[in-house]
């Protein structure tokens, strides 16, 4: 499975300039496709969602160029298609998928809309049934109310069309966004509450900069009289992304501040931006310019609400996460249509939620989060499930302010925000990692124990995680050349280290894996690749603040790569020979001094030839030869690296 871990965080501050808005993204491209003229679109969001629209409007033979640097110039096509029939796949970006429907269908054509296996859950009946009131020719190819659609030449007439508001505001956007295509006067009424009112507001912006105005009577009535046509505007430039602003508000208000992300303010046309709003009522400072927003962290916390989020819907998610730094329980409601997007957001959060410690409960347009003490949070040994919906894995990278976390299937943030991750840490500091590297008996371990007391920071031995595992393999009865038996056993060790303790499954044994053979065992599990996966992570979690010091073989290569300060400690065999002796002779263990030099060099030979993580200097390591220094000297020096400036 693909995945990326993602390192606690100490504190966040800094400057982000945000994406520009999907919503704007696929409706400015939509709508100069339509228009009369050629429009500059600068700014345009490039991620999959855009790639449909573009792919969606290349197939239908529109002229689309790109200028470079999220810039396109869009010739329009006075309202009716080159291509008068296509085969579109919409993946699964609901915005373009139900924006395109009412389009086609009132344009004329015959079309095909597909999508991901998703998209064909998603219901999308309400829409088509307003379509067909105003005589459109449209067909469900699959189950009635789901995509995959068939749009075909209809007998598009006027008049009164009613839609429900209360499952998508998507299907009213659509309906306004196609209704001047129709030549003729249409009035859209709105049956029930109307949601994500906000977004309308997006829809009826966007047909005014392109000439269109809609004449409405509050959230229930929508007229577009006939005679209307689309101009291009010539020029316009996308806002930045209010729902992606959400991620790094909420870490400024969660990790310290401040964090401003630039591109949305309070001139903003993004209902979004509201999410502000939400923060300041839990307590979070917050300050706002016409194209800025900033937050910081409260003196005494964040405390946990009660909002509508009706008007938020996207931005709502990461309320629920930003739940778990606040004091007293967080409710969400109005978050129906959580239900019907990407993934069932309401209970995918719920489940992700609860992996973490948090008590969770939902209903059908609600969650309630009741988090646990910040400190009680856990890291999930297999990761948070992303359900290939882009705002779970951002949202859950705000829990990285406690835990260390994986988060599956990552690559899903490219729907919105392809570099998230990589922005995300560039405002973060992270937990600092001191890796140090090397072959066995150079004396990484007492090290690595004393940097990390003289710092007051974590210790983690990671060849006692594969000494561990090849003793609990022995004891289950599991040869070591068994890789997936191995890599099974792996997966659920039940350690905990201690000041000079090392217990598995609540047993005492640090002793025992030092023995001999032990230690051949585990130099044979550590170069099998399955059994190396397993304890990846489990290593990873030890990066805890206010930071780590790590000794291992792959400490600076694999597990740690961005460590801030890494060594490969070294010294002669003989020396190293003469110091395993030593060590036994103390703790009472018989050994002979030319078997434990022969077991040495054999030991070096298969470390550094395995093919996988063999032990090897880095290039950015420093190498230490300890043959002749102290361990006061040794520690002095490594303390001396990590304190220069990186």
């Amino acid at each position: 499975m693909n995945y990326i871990d993602l390192p606690e965080i100490i504190s966040a501050s800094g400057v982000v300039r945000l994406p520009g808005s999907k919503s704007l993204s696929n409706r400015f491209l939509l709508l100069a496709a339509l228009a009369d003229g050629t429009t500059e679109i600068r700014g345009l969001l490039e991620s999959d969602d855009t790639a449909r629209m573009l792919d969606a409007l290349n197939a239908l033979g529109v002229h689309v160029e790109s200028l470079g640097e999220h810039a396109y110039r869009v010739v329009g096509c006075a309202g009716r298609f080159p291509n008068r029939r296509a085969e579109l796949f919409v993946g699964n970006a609901g915005t373009a998928f139900r924006s395109l429907t009412a389009v086609l269908a009132l344009t004329g054509g015959d079309y095909v809309l597909t999508g991901v296996a998703r998209m064909h859950e998603r219901p999308i009946g309400d829409l088509v049934d307003a379509l067909r009131q105003l005589g459109a020719d449209i067909s469900c190819l699959g189950n009635e109310g789901f995509p995959p659609l068939g749009i075909r030449p209809g007998s598009v007439r006027g008049g009164i069309v009613r839609v429900r508001g209360s499952v998508s505001s998507q299907f009213l956007s659509g309906l306004l966004l196609a209704a001047p295509l129709a030549g003729c006067e249409i009035t859209i009424e709105v049956v029930g509450e109307l949601i994500s009112k906000p977004y309308v507001d997006i829809t009826l912006a966007t047909m005014a900069r392109f000439g269109v105005l809609v004449e409405r009577d509050g959230w229930q009535r929508f007229t577009v009289t006939g005679g209307n046509v689309y101009r291009s505007p010539g020029a316009l430039s996308v806002e930045a992304d209010a729902s992606s602003a959400s991620y790094f508000l909420a870490l400024g208000a969660i990790a310290g501040g401040p964090v401003r992300v630039e591109g949305v303010g309070s001139e903003s046309v993004q209902g979004d931006v509201r999410f502000a709003d939400a923060l300041r009522a839990m307590g979070a400072e917050v300050a706002a310019g016409p194209d800025w927003i900033e937050t910081r962290s409260p003196s005494g916390g964040l405390n946990g609400i009660e909002i509508d989020c009706n008007s938020i819907p996207d931005a709502a998610m990461t309320l629920a996460t930003t739940a778990l730094f606040a004091h007293g329980a967080t409710t969400l409601r109005g978050i129906a249509s959580w239900r019907v997007k990407e993934t069932d957001r309401i209970a995918a959060m719920a489940s992700e939620l609860r992996k973490l410690g948090a008590q969770v409960d939902e209903g059908d347009d609600f969650l309630r989060i009741t988090p646990p003490a910040v400190e009680a949070l856990v890291s999930p040994s297999h990761g948070i499930d992303t359900y290939d919906d882009h705002r779970i894995a951002m949202c859950f990278s705000l829990a990285t302010k406690a835990v260390p976390l994986r988060i599956n299937d990552p690559g899903c943030v490219a729907k919105t925000f392809p570099d998230y991750f990589e922005r995300l840490a560039r405002v973060a500091e992270q937990v600092p990692v001191i890796a140090i590297d090397g072959p066995s008996a150079s004396g990484k371990g007492t090290i690595a124990a004393r940097v990390a007391a003289a710092l007051g920071w974590h210790y983690l031995d990671s060849g006692a995680l594969y000494r561990l595992t090849a003793l609990a393999a022995r004891r289950a009865g599991i040869a070591w050349t068994d890789e997936g038996g191995v890599a099974a056993v792996a997966a659920e060790l039940d350690v905990v280290f201690g000041e000079n303790s090392t217990r598995l499954a609540g047993e005492e044994v640090g002793d025992a894996i030092r023995h001999e053979d032990i230690s051949v065992g585990a130099s044979q599990v550590a170069a099998l690749p399955s059994v190396r996966a397993a304890l990846l992570f489990r290593q990873r979690i030890f990066r805890r603040a206010p930071g780590l010091v790590a000794d291992g073989r792959d400490m600076g290569s694999v597990v740690f790569p961005d460590a801030q300060t890494k060594v490969f400690l070294t010294a002669s065999v003989q020396v190293r020979a003469e110091r395993r002796y030593k060590q036994l002779m103390e703790k009472g263990i018989p050994a002979s001094i030319l078997p434990l030099l022969q077991d040495l060099r054999e030991r070096d030979e298969r470390d550094s030839q395995r093919s996988v993580a063999p032990l090897r200097q880095n290039e950015d390591a420093r190498l230490l030869d300890t043959s002749n220094l102290t361990i006061a000297e040794t520690v002095d020096q490594v303390l001396a690296w990590s304190r220069e400036p990186s």
